[in-house]
């Protein structure tokens, strides 16, 4: 009998290891996911925030006011819904100044939208 409560007091032991290793493996798992939200949140915002300043260097080349500026640059943000990836942004700006006689070319506004990305990150974490 004693050694039939050994082996039960044994193997509720293991269950409680057992259920201690799951609960790190949960936690693990709720901070990875945890963190790729808070990642693509963060890319999500980084991204439309340099669609809008992008709008703003845009409307710059194309000689519009402010208030046309505000409007152009919302136009610019709203582009990116119309396709994954940035190509759908690229292809507004940069028909729009080629529209206009801006001397530009693909690779200018790649490059552009490039450090405009950094700069969104700078700024989203500076808390701009």
């Amino acid at each position: 009998m004693d050694h039939y409560i050994y082996v039960l007091g044994a193997n509720a032991t293991n269950a409680t290891e057992s259920r201690l290793d799951m609960s790190g493996f949960d936690e693990r798992q709720q901070a990875f996911e945890n963190k790729f939200k808070r990642d693509e949140e963060f890319k999500f915002k980084a991204t439309a925030r340099r669609n809008k300043l992008l709008g703003l260097w845009a409307a710059e080349q194309l000689g519009l006011s402010d208030a046309e500026a505000g409007v152009y640059a919302q136009e610019v943000v709203k582009s990116d819904f119309e396709r994954p990836g940035d190509d759908d942004v690229l292809e507004k700006v940069l028909g729009d100044l080629q529209a206009k006689g801006v001397e530009t070319s693909g690779h200018l506004v790649r490059k552009q939208m490039d450090e405009l990305l950094r700069v969104a990150m700078q700024q989203i974490q500076d808390g701009e």
